[in-house]
């Protein structure tokens, strides 16, 4: 299960309404920044969020609109001291730009309060523990080392409770064991494999978030049959030329790709406020209904066959 918070949702310049682009994606205790427009330190603190446990940060790609909070928030961890380790994950070209805000600006010649690691990423996993892992995949936009995340629960097979009593198997180490995919001996002798326990494998939830984007073919392999696609919809059909020329994507583009991927649930961002959201929404409900368009604050949850929206608080 994985909830994402949009902290801004607007593209290349904010308006009244929307901040500029970035959302925080959570799973249980692990919390993931990803992009940090101009003013995303105060939505953070707008949200109710908070700075705690904010120490892994994904960047889509190296645009201004996409980065420029960087500043401001490390300035305010450098002050408070709030995360004792930052990790920073980018294309080379993104990380140039970052070096240069965050060591020759905000720092220029300080010491960091933390250690602040610029990793260079290329497409794979770069984060992944028991239950689920963080890909990397390339987006195509303009300028180089452009990407997209991949956030996926492992595949598991659920225990079967009513087997277990049937079988006469305590609660505790033994049960646990066997979740495990270990064989077990209980106390009367009998040998326990898993299989007995433990039913067919069920995906875990997928999520995919893509940031700036000229094209879809190349999304439809990392996007198929996820339980949500994060996307940009900068401009509507009318100027899909406009669209192309700036390597980014119409809503109706967002929606084909939903459906000719099969995605379950589709979310747009990165709003032009030259349009009314009723008509972005319009545009690609036509094509494919299970769709938002976010807003600042919004919340969202998703997990294998199941998704909604949580009140704001």
């Amino acid at each position: 299960m994985f909830d994402i918070i949009f902290l801004g949702t607007s593209a290349s310049a904010p308006s009244i309404h929307r901040g500029l682009t970035a959302q925080v994606v959570k799973h249980e205790e692990f919390r993931f920044l990803i992009d940090c427009g101009e003013g995303t330190q105060r939505q953070i603190l707008k949200s109710g969020l908070g700075f705690k446990r904010l120490n892994r940060i994904l960047i889509t790609h190296g645009h201004l609109d996409h980065i420029l909070g960087l500043a401001g928030l490390l300035s305010t961890f450098s002050r408070w001291e709030t995360v004792d380790e930052l990790e920073i994950y980018a294309g080379r070209w993104a990380l140039e730009r970052i070096r240069d805000l965050v060591f020759g600006v905000v720092l220029r010649g300080a010491r960091p309060p933390m250690g602040i690691h610029l990793i260079e990423i290329e497409p794979g996993i770069l984060f992944e523990n028991d239950d689920f892992s963080v890909s990397a995949f390339p987006v195509h936009h303009r300028g180089p080392d452009c990407f997209g995340y991949l956030f996926e629960e492992k595949s598991r097979r659920p225990f079967l409770p009513d087997k277990a009593e049937q079988l006469e198997i305590p609660p505790g180490p033994w049960r646990r064991k066997l979740v495990e995919g270990q064989s077990i001996q209980l106390p009367d002798g009998r040998q326990i494999e898993p299989d007995q326990v433990l039913g067919p494998v069920r995906p875990g939830t997928k999520m995919v978030h893509v940031g700036d984007s000229g094209r879809t073919d190349n999304l439809l392999e990392v996007c198929h049959q996820a339980d949500l696609l994060v996307i940009e919809a900068t401009y509507l059909h009318a100027e899909r030329e406009m669209a192309r020329d700036f390597a980014h994507l119409t809503a109706r583009q967002a929606a084909e790709l939903a459906q000719d991927a099969e995605i379950k649930n589709l979310i747009l961002t990165h709003i032009s406020r030259r349009y009314r959201e009723r008509d972005v929404l319009d545009e690609a409900r036509a094509i494919f209904p299970q769709i938002e368009v976010a807003r600042d604050f919004d919340v969202y949850r998703v997990k294998r066959g199941d998704f909604w929206k949580q009140e704001r608080k």
